[in-house]
């Protein structure tokens, strides 16, 4: 058997050398986004993603390894562990194959089988199974016992069926390919639940729905599984390409007499034991195998789903940022008002107030003065206006506030308000804004978000920003570990301010942690701002190795040395002296000096310690300090007069902005309080796998709008901006192309496989 850093190897496409790199890097604590920075030389240049793949793939197969240990014990323990089951054990590569070969020795409740065995009966059992010839009735009769509780031949023959049953049920072998043949030929069969028709409206396209395992994508995956939650839906994990007719014998039937050669040739007791073969699949190893399809189509599914989210949740966070200036927070509201929240270019608040421009007080020309007041007062540049409740009426507001009042020069944007009240109402916002009312905080986050959309989203649980889809019914620790890492690689991909930074966007850094992030903002209220990453050792419980794996995230912009405000390491500022000495220029005049800096070569400075890739990254921040990876700050212009969902007609072009991306198409705020949804085959003219490979959250696009549905509150859109309202998706356009409404029907005749199998069976004495 390959060892964990062979099968990684291979798993990755890389070397094995490169493999033991990377995991004695982990394993001595570094995280992920400072291997792939600043030990390239050491890992061969692997990235963030294979590193998190190795991550991941490292934390399931020492997870393997300690249940193949657990196992072999067990086995051992019982005296039952012979060369040959070690040798299959040791070979075993997923946990599925461990479990089915562990089955037998595996310690249950006394089983109608070991109560069979105990009275006697295996020979009975082994005996009919070897020789077919046997009779059943007159052999059976010779093991009634009264005293061990067989009172009659028939119920010998039930417990040596009991024995057999189990027999064939725990053969590793046989259960692993009708699994694979499960997988490959079943389907799930949805249907609505009597009485459920109008109470689960919102599942109706899975009423009466069958699609193959194989072919079922996440979305309807997670759908269909959250009908059955909601009672709405009854799942049939069908392992049948079509249904059978009553009476006819399965394909796996077939294969479990075949395997242990069970046929029928007229001998006494073939019938029995191709009763027996069917009983154990149908009262055993279908519904084993049931259980495991479930569990594997909730896996694939959940994978998918947290790829997207996490895809989506990357996109998010590194959103481009409107950058360091006074802006105004708006976070609209009918009955309740417009709470307003300005903030200065660090994120300080500065003033507050609410203002009553709609229903039911109407207070349009007070409110409007109140705007302009705050942004005078205060050099207002920016206003970020949230997406919920009232967000398109707000924004009406803040346009003819610019046109009263045009010398004020400010900008408006449209900002996703998802997540903002949790974070209104958590206890870091009461810690950071103990004197602000909860609805103000909203304010506040709103215009943070507009200013530096990864720094304030940092404050609130991921799963809360509500990027994904079906999120909830993804299982907890998968979810929170994709997210996390994603949080801590884009935190990382920007860099923070060490003297600006709270406590958790310092959390997501490198080596740092929330108890050692209070500590870092602690220091610095209590001794001023950094002037040195240095002076980050003076900090209580920040040890060398902390300092290694956050020193070169943390930015210091107004330091004693320029080279804090860059991504060079401090332990690569030696490269930079000899690159000084090399130049004959000053620091000051080096960095930003793109000329002198493409014309050296990197080979000229590289070291043992130090090779051509740091070299490489580490003049190119000299060329562009401390650079942003996040694109240009744009707004999207929504379209006057079209504020509800009512108001939209088919054929408009409208702009807006993508909230949200799913394996299924795009959703797309257009600035009538409802996203729109871009179908996937809807996306471009040309065939789209993944939607992200078109868009992603934050993207402003153009859009036409094909149809309305307002009772349902469902808006189709088309990026295809030449179709035509109404149209039909083209003949091969996508091969995940929707399923016709209706039943699955019976082919009229079965394929050329169907027929070899019905040949198998019948082989086997199974008639229809």
């Amino acid at each position: 058997m390959l060892s964990i850093s062979a099968r990684l190897a291979q798993d990755l496409n890389c070397r094995e050398a490169q493999v033991n790199a990377a995991v004695e890097l982990l394993d001595s604590g570094s995280t992920v986004p400072f291997i792939a920075r600043y030990r390239k030389e050491v890992t061969g240049g692997l990235d963030d993603t294979q590193l998190r793949l190795l991550e991941e793939r490292l934390r399931y197969l020492r997870e393997l390894e300690q249940r193949r240990a657990a196992i072999l014990e067990s086995i051992a323990e019982q005296g039952k562990l012979d060369d040959g089951l070690k040798a299959a054990i040791d070979a075993a590569d997923t946990k599925a194959k461990l479990e089915d070969l562990y089955l037998p020795y595996k310690p249950k409740r006394r089983t109608k089988a070991q109560i069979a065995r105990e009275a006697g009966l295996a020979p009975l059992a082994e005996k009919l199974l070897k020789e077919p010839a046997t009779d059943p009735q007159g052999k059976a009769a010779l093991f009634i016992a009264a005293d061990k509780g067989i009172a009659t031949a028939q119920e010998a023959l039930d417990g040596a069926r009991a024995i057999l049953v189990e027999h064939f049920s725990e053969d590793a072998g046989l259960v692993g390919d009708l699994r694979e043949t499960y997988w490959a030929q079943g389907r799930l069969v949805a249907k609505v639940r009597e009485g459920k028709e109008n109470d689960g409206a919102k599942f109706k396209d899975y009423f009466d729905f069958a699609e193959p395992f194989t072919k079922l994508p996440s979305h309807r995956i997670l759908a269909m599984l959250r009908g059955e939650k909601e009672d709405v839906l009854s799942l049939d994990f069908s392992p049948d390409a079509q249904p059978l007719e009553p009476g006819q014998p399965s394909l796996y039937e077939g294969r479990i007499a075949a395997r242990f050669g069970i046929e029928d040739k007229g001998r006494k007791a073939d019938r029995w034991l191709l009763d027996t073969a069917r009983w154990a699949w149908r009262t055993r190893i279908q519904v084993t195998l049931q259980l495991d399809i479930r569990m594997r189509l909730i896996d694939v599914a959940e994978t998918e789903a947290v790829r997207v989210f996490a895809s989506n949740l990357r996109d998010l966070l590194l959103a481009p940022p409107a950058g360091t200036r006074p802006t105004l927070g708006l976070d609209p509201g009918f009955r309740t008002g417009v709470k307003c929240a300005v903030v200065d270019s660090t994120g300080k608040v500065l003033d507050t107030a609410t203002i009553y421009p709609h229903e039911p007080k109407n207070q349009w020309d007070e409110a409007m003065a109140v705007v302009a007041a705050l942004c005078r007062r205060h050099g207002v540049e920016l206003v970020a206006v949230g997406n919920g409740t009232a967000s398109r009426e707000t924004d009406r507001l803040v346009i003819e506030t610019q046109k009263k009042y045009p010398e004020l020069k400010i900008t408006k944007a449209m900002v996703s308000e998802a997540g903002a009240s949790v974070y209104s109402a958590s206890a870091y916002a009461a810690q950071e804004l103990p004197s602000l009312d909860v609805t103000l905080r909203g304010a506040v986050s709103i215009a943070r978000r507009l200013q530096d959309p990864l720094a304030e989203l940092v404050k609130i649980d991921p799963k809360s920003i509500g990027v994904g889809q079906y999120q909830h019914d993804i299982m907890e620790h998968k979810l929170s570990r994709a997210l996390d890492a994603v949080v801590e690689d884009c935190v990382n991909a920007v860099g923070v301010d060490v003297n600006t930074a709270s406590i958790p966007l310092l959390a997501r850094v490198s080596g740092v942690g929330p108890s050692l992030a209070e500590q870092i903002v602690n220091f610095r209220d209590a001794n001023g701002p950094f002037k040195k990453r240095t002076a980050l050792k003076n900090v209580p419980r920040l040890g060398p190795k902390a300092f290694e794996q956050c020193a070169g995230f943390l930015r210091i912009q107004d330091g004693e040395d320029p080279l804090d405000r860059s991504g060079v390491h401090p332990e690569s500022y030696p490269v930079v002296r000899r690159i000084l000495e090399q130049t004959k220029k000053d620091i000051r005049a080096l960095i930003g000096d793109a000329t002198t800096l493409r014309g050296l070569q990197p080979k000229q400075f590289a070291d043992e310690t130090f090779g051509v890739p740091t070299i490489t990254d580490i003049i190119k921040e000299l060329e562009k300090p401390g650079r942003d990876p996040r694109p240009a700050f744009k707004t999207a212009t929504f379209m006057d007069g079209v504020e509800t969902i009512g108001q939209l007609r088919p054929a408009m072009i409208l702009e807006g902005v993508v909230t949200n991306v799913a394996a299924f198409g795009a959703f797309v705020d257009i600035g009538v309080h409802q996203d729109g949804l871009v179908h996937v085959s809807a996306l471009s003219k040309n065939f789209v796998k993944d939607p992200r490979e078109i868009v992603k959250p934050g993207d402003v696009v153009r859009v036409k709008v094909m149809e309305v549905d307002v009772p349902r509150k469902r808006i189709s859109l088309s990026m295809r901006l030449d179709d035509e309202p109404g149209a039909k998706q083209a003949p091969g356009e996508r091969r995940d192309a929707p399923r016709p409404k209706g039943p699955m029907k019976t082919p009229e005749k079965p394929s050329s496989g169907n027929n070899a199998f019905a040949a198998a069976l019948a082989k086997a004495g199974f008639k229809k």
